[in-house]
């Protein structure tokens, strides 16, 4: 089907080759940002936080306590989502983008001067939980917005390489977050990590938070939310302009495309969105806490694992970037959900072994291939899965309902049923399940590599 749109009431502001690399830094820097937040909250939840806010009880609750907390930010991220996405797909993506780095820049750099429980007593989990509202407030927008950005400003043909550089900004942040907790834990001993330790990455976030915010001051908007046929003067026509914008404009596109019957592309994009979501939660967050708290590994070895992994995934992306625009999105989805489903059970053996060097080669080939490949798939796939006037809200909720049902619940649930049946085996049913649902919706969604971004109808 193609489509024609007609031409916007004013010239788009032309882009150079140096405005995309702002954009790129701009997405990398952000997405850094929040994972590296993401990271520093759940590798402090799985590592001192049950024993800094959550003292009183015993362990393996205690994690469960802190999983929960970790959590919460989740519910936050969807209503930011809501509200962040709309005002993208209203009035320009960049503006969105600058508010959602301060808010989440600030949050987390409040935690890390935040006073524990043996100082204030249950206040220190309600004050944490507070910030972690906020701080998913303004990341539930932060990495769909970065995202939309930069499969806006790239070339169609390049579009998947590009747009994985938002996955290597995730990879920069949760390397730097996970390789300041493997200093950390390396050379403070327990006490001093417990008293003071644990607030240094928190802190160190914010040098972070003020390039960014930066670099986004001086951000063009996106060429594709400037040539949209329901953009009057910056601002998206309003439902009931629509009709009259399509009369002058001698086309009914923006009608068709606004009366599109939604759903189906929203669905297959959570599905996809699952088996990553899941695996992340998973092998990022719930398994630091596993190995140190109930497999008694010291707890560098998940940290330090998670560094080599990191490292590696900066070759991992860009080469998944790469095989998406050659080969298309579907077939590469489909080959590492299969992929990843089949090592779930070698994986959790070799986590359960005992030997160090097994575990870490465990966790790095998970990280690569059922979490960070995926990413690199998303980054685009699901920016080309929707249409232009609601691209922004559609991709931020179903990143945001997902980890909703995966990465936020899938820690709590794994820490449930591990304390209940004692056995490892639940963890790996859980990623076979997330990664099938992973490889059904690729398997049912159609191809999208080199689909039109004006297009305002999205792809099914």
């Amino acid at each position: 089907m193609t489509e024609s749109i007609a031409p916007p009431t004013t010239k788009p502001e032309s882009r150079t080759t140096r405005d995309l690399a702002k954009v790129a830094v701009s997405g990398w820097l952000g997405t850094a940002m929040e994972f590296m937040d993401f990271q520093l909250y759940s590798l402090a939840a799985a590592i001192v936080f049950n024993k800094i806010f959550f003292p009183e009880v015993s362990p393996v609750m205690g994690l469960i306590a802190a999983m929960a907390t970790y959590g919460v930010g989740y519910v936050a991220r969807l209503v930011g989502a809501i509200y962040f996405g709309r005002m993208g797909d209203r009035i320009g993506r960049k503006k969105v983008l600058f508010i959602t780095i301060a808010l989440m820049g600030a949050s987390t750099t409040l935690i890390g001067v935040l006073p524990t429980y043996a100082m204030i007593g249950i206040w220190a989990p309600i004050l944490l939980v507070a910030l972690r509202l906020i701080q998913g407030f303004g990341a539930g927008a932060e990495i769909a917005g970065a995202t939309v950005m930069l499969a806006e400003f790239a070339p169609a043909r390049r579009r998947g390489l590009i747009s994985s550089l938002v996955c290597l900004g995730t990879n920069s942040g949760t390397l730097a977050a996970s390789g300041l907790w493997a200093i950390l834990v390396s050379i403070l001993p327990e006490d001093q990590l417990l008293s003071w330790g644990w607030r240094i990455p928190f802190l160190a976030s914010f040098v972070l938070m003020i390039f960014a915010v930066w670099i986004r001051r001086s951000l063009k908007e996106s060429p594709v939310f400037e040539q949209r046929a329901d953009v009057v003067d910056g601002v998206a026509l309003a439902k009931k302009d629509i009709a009259a914008a399509a009369v002058q404009a001698g086309t009914s596109t923006i009608e068709a495309a606004l009366h599109q019957r939604k759903g189906k592309s929203f669905l297959i994009a959570l599905g996809l969105r699952f088996g990553q979501a899941g695996n992340s939660g998973l092998v990022q967050t719930f398994l630091i806490g596993y190995l140190a708290t109930v497999l008694l590994v010291d707890k560098s070895v998940g940290t330090t694992a998670i560094v080599y992994g990191s490292l590696l995934g900066f070759i991992t992306i860009p080469i998944m970037g790469l095989l998406g625009d050659r080969f298309g999105r579907k077939p590469l989805y489909l080959a590492l959900s299969a992929l990843t489903a089949l090592f779930a059970i070698p994986m959790m053996m070799m986590i359960t072994s005992g030997n160090t060097t097994v575990i870490t080669v465990a966790i790095v080939i998970g990280l690569n291939l059922g979490v960070l490949s995926l990413f690199a798939m998303e980054s685009v796939t699901m920016a080309e899965f929707f249409g232009a006037r609601t691209r922004f809200t559609q991709l931020a909720l179903a990143k945001e309902i997902g980890g909703i049902l995966a990465t936020a619940i899938g820690p709590l649930l794994a820490a449930t049923l591990t304390a209940v049946t004692g056995h490892w085996w639940p963890l790996a049913a859980m990623l076979v399940g997330y990664s099938l649902i992973t490889l059904v919706s690729a398997a049912v969604g159609p191809e999208v590599r080199g689909r039109d971004m004006v297009r305002l109808e999205d792809a099914v």
